[in-house]
């Protein structure tokens, strides 16, 4: 993809405001949560009493919550992806020598726990196939992704702040639904992640404001360019042992769509906020191009709505690899 010089220019531009977005939106690392923090320690002399007491609480959780919960897991995973693919954006360096290198592998290394914990809980719950789940994963490691950004910082953070937002709604749906089941220990975790996913989501989307005071209509071709091509999810490769790639996230987001975790109505939703954040309705520096672009984002959710109002949720029919006891 092609680049007008200026990109480069407000990236530089961009820098010292970089430090700013971390120190108000990234934690220390010394006073941080971290997955042992959440889970059951393996030195203690009742380890097996409470992983007994975490297999007892999740015993009732349905088959679409643990297919959401472990695909959910196998995202976060494959961080590896989300990392090589922000670090080659332009105006990056990858030497590391500026805020951007900085501010991709601090987000990384927050991002990083997101995985670890909800594995080791997946482990710890005895009702996971990880092998089938770790297949999973190094699959969708390998295959990458397409999500249409390219080397643009600009078309990058509409995904991110698009991204970090259905994610944040994701693992707090699943927390609530794990609270409703009584699984209090799953709903406190799911809830601390969903914490971490708002809190980058507001970096990301300060990213963009901040593009929009100076760039204001390339900023909004690339957010109608990312509109037009659907912002994808970064799952949308998944696939298990023997099946293509991505047939299994149609069937996870089903598995979504059924509990109400992640819906049509909910992307809708998430591109409101993003319309409503940005001021899309009152930028001024326009062309005739970034014009059109705005009005388009602007009929775009009425739009999106009225699709989402007739689309039909199939029925539970597909059996996933990952779930189920040892027999």
């Amino acid at each position: 993809m092609s680049l007008p010089g200026t990109r480069l220019e407000v990236m530089h531009y961009l820098e010292d405001f970089v430090q700013e977005v971390m120190d108000k939106y990234l934690k220390d690392v010394d006073t941080n949560w971290q997955p042992s923090d959440l889970l059951p320690d393996a030195r203690d002399e009742d380890f097996l009493d409470k992983v007994k007491a975490l297999q007892e609480s999740v015993k009732d959780l349905s088959y679409d919550y643990w297919a959401v919960l472990i695909g959910d897991t196998i995202t976060e995973e494959a961080l590896p992806t989300y990392e090589s693919w922000l670090a080659g954006m332009k105006g990056v360096d990858n030497e590391g020598r500026n805020t951007w290198s900085q501010w991709i592998r601090s987000w990384t290394a927050e991002e990083n726990r997101h995985g670890d914990l909800l594995n080791k809980f997946l482990y710890l719950s005895g009702r996971v196939n990880m092998r089938e789940m770790e297949v999973s994963t190094q699959y969708l490691i390998a295959d990458g992704f397409d999500i249409g950004t390219g080397a643009d910082p600009y078309r990058n953070f509409v995904y991110t702040s698009f991204q970090e937002l259905a994610t944040n709604l994701s693992h707090g749906r699943v927390g609530a639904l794990a609270k409703k089941a009584d699984s209090n220990d799953l709903s406190k975790i799911c809830g601390i992640i969903a914490g971490d996913e708002m809190r980058h989501a507001r970096a990301y989307m300060a990213f963009v404001s901040k593009i929009f005071e100076v760039d204001p209509n390339e900023m909004m071709l690339a957010f109608e360019d990312m509109m037009k091509k659907k912002i994808v999810m970064p799952a949308h490769f998944l696939r298990e042992t023997g099946s293509p790639i991505g047939k299994t996230f149609e069937h996870f987001s089903d598995s979504a769509q059924r509990l109400g975790v992640y819906t049509a109505q909910d992307y809708v939703q998430i591109l409101n906020r993003l319309v409503k954040e940005w001021k899309i309705a009152d930028m001024s520096g326009l062309d005739d191009r970034g014009e059109k672009a705005r009005d388009y984002l602007m009929a775009l959710p009425d739009r999106l709505k009225r699709i989402s109002d007739r689309m039909k949720i199939p029925q539970l029919e597909y059996e996933f690899s990952w779930i189920g006891l040892r027999q």
